[in-house]
């Protein structure tokens, strides 16, 4: 009789424990759906916070690129119209139809000055095509075009700058040459404003399938997260520009300061198949 009531009470113990072992896989695996569920909701609100932000940064670069195109239209119909309207007003006063009631010496006189005149029209329109389109940049390319600017720098006497191609046999596509050579004068001019640098040095290499720039500078310069947070808030229409510019090239641009802690860096990777 003891026997079956021992072996009556183990049963039932065992029934407990096998009840209470159910009821614990039962919460935990409660819990772990829980956890998965809270987990997978944070990852969704996460991707699609991400997706926000990439479609705020597109739109942010769209309105950069269209603000620089509507700059650069603004600047070249404002120099057509300061300059080379006048110019061209003043050559039509020479050229009127009193001309002919002149005499011959005036008539050589006033043909003279408009001549010169349309000479001084025809070199304000090919400084504004020099501006738009560098003329060593269009002929010979991105390295001759960069040496020719950092030359023309360098020759002020107000800051050393020099620049040198190790390996740029193989020449990026012309426009995508363009777009890089923008930036680079866009970051060269953001170092002359506003670092109070003593040097810039520009440097070329090729690396796997990418062109490599990068210009060193000891004036005061921005790292990664400052260049980020700038273009983030929407500050300087330069750096929105750069962003822009490499966004669509498809490359990299990174801001840091050298180990050294001497000078900064800003190095362009580039695509040598890059396409603008």
């Amino acid at each position: 009789m003891n026997m079956y009531l021992l072996q009556a009470s183990d049963s039932l113990i065992g029934n407990k424990l096998m009840l209470i072992g159910s009821a614990a896989m039962l919460i935990l695996a409660i819990v772990i759906i829980i956890f998965v569920t809270i987990h997978q909701r944070k990852v969704i609100r996460y991707h699609n916070e991400m997706k926000r932000l990439e479609e705020e940064k597109q739109e942010i670069y769209l309105k950069a690129s269209i603000r620089f195109q509507e700059e650069e239209r603004q600047r070249i119909a404002a120099d057509l119209h300061d300059d080379a309207g006048p110019l061209l007003a003043t050559v039509r006063l020479y050229l009127n139809d009193n001309l002919v009631n002149q005499d011959k010496a005036q008539q050589i006189q006033s043909i003279f000055s408009a001549k010169q005149i349309i000479d001084d029209a025809i070199q304000l329109i090919r400084n504004i095509s020099h501006s738009l389109m560098p003329p060593t940049l269009k002929n010979f390319g991105l390295e001759s075009a960069t040496s020719d600017l950092f030359q023309k720098i360098n020759g002020s006497g107000v800051i050393k700058a020099s620049a040198r191609f190790h390996d740029y046999r193989d020449r990026l596509k012309p426009e995508s040459e363009m777009m890089v050579f923008r930036v680079v004068q866009e970051l060269i001019n953001n170092i002359l404003k506003h670092s109070n640098a003593g040097f810039i040095h520009l440097t070329q290499n090729v690396s796997n399938n990418n062109v490599y720039i990068r210009i060193h500078h000891d004036g005061k310069g921005l790292v990664q997260a400052e260049y980020e947070k700038l273009n983030y808030l929407g500050n300087g229409l330069g750096l929105k520009n750069i962003a822009s510019r490499m966004k669509v090239l498809g490359s990299k641009i990174l801001f840091e300061l050298d180990a050294s802690q001497t000078y900064y860096k800003i190095t362009l990777e580039i695509p040598k198949n890059a396409i603008a």
